[in-house]
C-alpha cells in the first residue's frame, strides 16, 4: 500500500523562527548570569517592530535591546533594502516578574510542574537518530540553505525561506516524491541560475542519491519570485512552528511551545524527557516506534499520566513496556532538570531545524538501554 509523508522546515530568517531565536537568545543571556533564572519570554515581530513580552525572575540584568539587535543582524537582516534592519528596528520591551502564585508551586521542597499540560515524545528506528526520515530531510535542507547563504556559496539569497519534502513509501521502499523550496532572493538575479545552484549545492548534497528518481518533482520558488520576505511580508510569533520544532506533524503534539521558556516549564523540559524515554525504548528494541505521553497539574511534581503507544510495533506487550518505563524513568520536573542537566543547556542550540534529533543534546542520549535490557533479562520478558 502506497503511503505519503510530508513535513516542512523553515530557515532562520523566517519571521516565526526569528521570534523563537530571539526568545531563546534572551533566555540564554539570563541563564549565563543566573542558572536559576525563570523565564517565559514571548516575541512578536511586525514590519518595523519587535515586541518582547512575558515574565522573567532573575538575579541577572540583561541588555535586552543589545541581545535582540545582535540576534537579528546575525540572522542576516542588517540593511535597509531588506525592509527590516536589526540595527534600526523599533524594540518594545514589556517583561514582568513571574507570578507569585506560579512560584508557589515551583518553590516547594519537591518542585512542582511549572504549568499544567500534555507533552509528547516520539522515536522511530527508520533513521540513525531515531527521527522520522522525511522530517530529517526537511530540516537538513533548511540547514543547508542557511549555510550556503551565510557562507556565500550561493549568491543572491536572502534570509527568509521554507522547505517541504514528501516521501512516498510503497512495498517497503521509500523515495522522495516532491521537494518544495521557497527561498527569498535579491532582486534582478538570474532565477534560472539560482534554481540550478540550489539543486546542485543544496538538494543533491542533502537528499541521498538513491531517494531521487525521474519521477521526483522539484519545485523551487513556485510563484516565480520571492524578493520581499521576512517581517516585511509576514508577522512572526514565538511558538508558531511547533510541528517544525518536533516531528513535523507526523505524531500528535501536546500544544505547548518551547522557545523562551526555562527548564522549570514542563511544556519544554517534559517534552524533551518524553523524547528521551521514547528514544531509549526504541533503541532497546522493545518497539520500532514509540510515542510517550505525559500530563501534569501545575504545582504538582508527580505526573497525572504516563502513557505509551508503540503503534503496533512492540516486541513485548505494551503494558510490560510501560512497567519498564515507570521503573527506569522519573518524570518529576526536578529529576528531569537534573538527569538531563537542563540548567547547562545552551537553548539557542535547540531553536533551529527541530529541537529533537541533534546528537549534542542530552535528551538524545541512549544511556538507559543497558538498564532496560537488564530488567528484561531479569524478568524474562
Amino acid at each position: 500500500m502506497k503511503k505519503l509523508f510530508t513535513t516542512e522546515a523553515v530557515l532562520m530568517g523566517h519571521p516565526d523562527k526569528m521570534a523563537d531565536l530571539i526568545a531563546d537568545s534572551i533566555l540564554d543571556a539570563y541563564l549565563a548570569i543566573d542558572k536559576k533564572s525563570r523565564c517565559a519570554c514571548e516575541v512578536a515581530i511586525s514590519k518595523n517592530k519587535v515586541l518582547i513580552v512575558g515574565e522573567v525572575t532573575s538575579k541577572g540584568v540583561v541588555d535586552i535591546e543589545k541581545v535582540v539587535r545582535k540576534t537579528i543582524t546575525n540572522i542576516g537582516y542588517d540593511r535597509d533594502d531588506l525592509l527590516f534592519n536589526g540595527k534600526t528596528v523599533q524594540i518594545i520591551e514589556d517583561l514582568n516578574k513571574q507570578s507569585l502564585d506560579i512560584a508557589l508551586g515551583l518553590n516547594k521542597k519537591e518542585m512542582g510542574a511549572g504549568d499544567q499540560g500534555i507533552m509528547e515524545g516520539y522515536a522511530t528506528d527508520e533513521t540513525e537518530n531515531y527521527m522520522p526520515l522525511v522530517h530529517n530531510l526537511s530540516c537538513a535542507l533548511a540547514r543547508m540553505l542557511d549555510e550556503v547563504r551565510k557562507g556565500k556559496l550561493i549568491k543572491g539569497l536572502r534570509p527568509d525561506g521554507k522547505v517541504q519534502v514528501t516521501v512516498e513509501e510503497n512495498q517497503g521502499k521509500k523515495w522522495v516524491k516532491t521537494i518544495v523550496v521557497s527561498c527569498q532572493h535579491e532582486d534582478n538575479i538570474d532565477l534560472k541560475t539560482l534554481k540550478e545552484e540550489i539543486i546542485l549545492k543544496v538538494i543533491k548534497k542533502v537528499i541521498p542519491k538513491e531517494m531521487i528518481n525521474s519521477s521526483t518533482e522539484i519545485l523551487i520558488n513556485p510563484t516565480g519570485r520571492f524578493v520581499i520576505g521576512g517581517p516585511a511580508a509576514d508577522s512572526g510569533l514565538t511558538g508558531r512552528k511547533i510541528s517544525v520544532d518536533t516531528y513535523g506533524g507526523l505524531v500528535v503534539h501536546g500544544g505547548g511551545a518551547f522557545s523562551g521558556k526555562d527548564c522549570t516549564k514542563v511544556d519544554r523540559s517534559a517534552a524533551y524527557y518524553a523524547r528521551y524515554v521514547a528514544k531509549n525504548i526504541v533503541a532497546s528494541k522493545l518497539a520500532s516506534k514509540c510515542l510517550v505521553s505525559v500530563a501534569y497539574a501545575i504545582g504538582v511534581a508527580k505526573p497525572l499520566m504516563v502513557q505509551i503507544d508503540t503503534m503496533g510495533t512492540n516486541n513485548i506487550p505494551e503494558d510490560k513496556i510501560l512497567e519498564i518505563v515507570n521503573k527506569v524513568f522519573d518524570f518529576r520536573p526536578q529529576n528531569i532538570i537534573k538527569e538531563l542537566d537542563l540548567e547547562n543547556v545552551k537553548y539557542t542550540d535547540t531553536t533551529l531545524y527541530s529541537h529533537m534529533g541533534k546528537d549534542n543534546l542530552p535528551w538524545e542520549k541512549t544511556k538507559k538501554v543497558k538498564t532496560i535490557k537488564n530488567i528484561i533479562i531479569k524478568n524474562s520478558l
